[in-house]
């Protein structure tokens, strides 16, 4: 998450939004945010609602066996369709931003030739 906010200026300069979501209560994420630097958009889900759409719920798997979301990137258009995702069974693995920003340029190459 760090290597995404210190990335983040190349992000937007693309037209990329980050949206980091958590199971964690709003107050938590808050500090967690200032603590650590981050101005990107983070949002709370607590019961795991939205975590559970999209298939990352991880039971038992957080500290105290509390509920996590587990580790996963979307590129998701402007239409709401997912384009890529970056899923993982490891709370310690996560995409790169570079691995992401390859991801954007393929999308706009395979969309601009119609592939």
């Amino acid at each position: 998450m760090r290597s995404f906010q210190q990335h983040l200026a190349d992000f937007n300069a693309r037209g990329i939004r980050l949206v980091a979501i958590s199971v964690d209560a709003a107050d938590v994420t808050r500090r967690h945010c200032e603590k650590l630097g981050f101005t990107y958009t983070f949002l709370s889900d607590p019961k795991a609602e939205v975590i559970a759409r999209y298939g990352l719920l991880h039971q038992g798997a957080g500290p105290q066996g509390t509920d996590i979301a587990r580790p996963a990137e979307f590129l998701i258009d402007s239409t709401g369709a997912i384009r890529w995702v970056n899923l993982t069974e490891s709370i310690t693995v996560r995409a790169r931003p570079e691995e992401v920003r390859k991801a954007v340029d393929e999308l706009k190459l395979a969309s601009s030739t119609g592939g």
